[in-house]
């Protein structure tokens, strides 16, 4: 069995967050850790979404935000 966690750290709907994530599974587990093959570590789409992969030993773990382009604050 397998279990996947999805976590929405952006403003986007969760259906909008399905497709790229479904984008993302579709390439598979393509990164090699201790932990064994995961999702790409960081998978980045050209609206500025980006989606972090991670796997402990229950479950992959992909969580959504969004590339604030290196903004800086003065």
């Amino acid at each position: 069995m397998e279990k996947l966690i999805i976590e929405n750290r952006t403003e986007l709907l969760m259906a909008d967050v399905i497709y790229l994530v479904a984008r993302v599974i579709s390439g598979g587990k393509i990164s090699k850790t201790s932990k064994g093959k995961q999702y790409c570590f960081c998978t980045t789409f050209s609206n500025g979404i980006v989606i972090y992969a991670d796997k402990n030993k229950l479950s992959d773990k992909l969580i959504i935000s969004e590339d604030k382009g290196g903004e800086k604050s003065e």
